[in-house]
Order: C-alpha cells, then sequence, then structure tokens
C-alpha cells in the first residue's frame, strides 16, 4: 500500500505542471518586464496597461480601482483578467443555482405525484365499473348456457355415475 501511494504521488509530480512559486524578492523589480516574469511569484499582480507588477493586496478580494483596473489586472495567469473572472465565475455560479433549483423542482414534483390526481382516480372508477359489469356478463351467459344444456340434457353432472346408482 505504502509502495502505491509512493508511486501516484511521483506521477503527480511528474505530470503536473510546475506551480508559480513564491520569491522572496519585490514585485516592483518586475515592473516594465514581461507578465511572465512578475506572475511567477504568486504574490505579485500584473496591471497590463501600466505595465506594473505590484504586491497583490491579500487584505481585499479585488484589487482596488487606484492600484489597477479590473480589465487590465492578471493574477495566477497572463491571458485572463479580473473582470472575466467574474464574469466566468457569475456564470458558473448562476448556472449551478439554476442547476439545483431545477433538480429541487423535480424532486418536489414526484413527491406530489405519488399521490393519485382525479384524472388517475377517474379511471380507476371506469376501470372496476367495466370489470363488475364483465363479471356480470359472463355470470348471466353461463346461466343462460347452463339452461341450455339442462333443456336438451346435455348438462354436465357432477358424478356421472349418478343415474346408474338408484
Amino acid at each position: 500500500m505504502a509502495w502505491a501511494l509512493r508511486f501516484c504521488s511521483a506521477l503527480a509530480l511528474a505530470l503536473l505542471p510546475a506551480a508559480p512559486q513564491h520569491l522572496p524578492a519585490d514585485c516592483q523589480q518586475y515592473t516594465n518586464r514581461s507578465c511572465e516574469e512578475c506572475l511567477k511569484n504568486v504574490t505579485c499582480l500584473w496591471c497590463a496597461s501600466s505595465g506594473r507588477c505590484v504586491e497583490y493586496p491579500v487584505r481585499r478580494v479585488l484589487p482596488p480601482a487606484d492600484l489597477c483596473e479590473l480589465r487590465s489586472a492578471r493574477w495566477g495567469v497572463c491571458w485572463v483578467n479580473f473582470e472575466a473572472l467574474i464574469i466566468a465565475m457569475s456564470v458558473v455560479g448562476g448556472t449551478i443555482l439554476i442547476m439545483l433549483g431545477v433538480c429541487c423542482c423535480c424532486c418536489c414534483c414526484k413527491k406530489k405525484s405519488k399521490k393519485p390526481d382525479k384524472d388517475d382516480e377517474r379511471a380507476a372508477r371506469e376501470r372496476e365499473r367495466r370489470r363488475v359489469r364483465q363479471e356480470e356478463r359472463r355470470a348471466e351467459m353461463k346461466s343462460r348456457h347452463d339452461e341450455i344444456r339442462r333443456k336438451y340434457g346435455l348438462f354436465k353432472e357432477e358424478n356421472p355415475y349418478a343415474k346408474f346408482e338408484n
């Protein structure tokens, strides 16, 4: 079991791309360089409009406008700005909420449908009436046939040897 854990961890380290490292250097030194160089340090924020590399304001979720506009701010990767990230996260969150709502509605509708509604009750009563009428007709036809058999002597007796006993 321990060898499997070691193998999986070695495989994960080999397959996963290298994560950005936290470099102790100051973010200001990457100003007027490239976005990729700035974002190698995970504490840095790249402002594309000004070409500045600044320390990410950790106490706030989003960088303030005086530091960098949302459409120009890059963090983590250079190809996603904060504005697109906010829109994408809103769409994903909204989709998840809608899906949860639909699932809840479906579950509630299934619970309601277990109770028979008026149409189902009406159909069940009609089936029962038909079944009773059919049984009555069947019994009436059987009695009519038995009457005809007795009249012409074709009625099958329960014991065919009963005639000879007397």
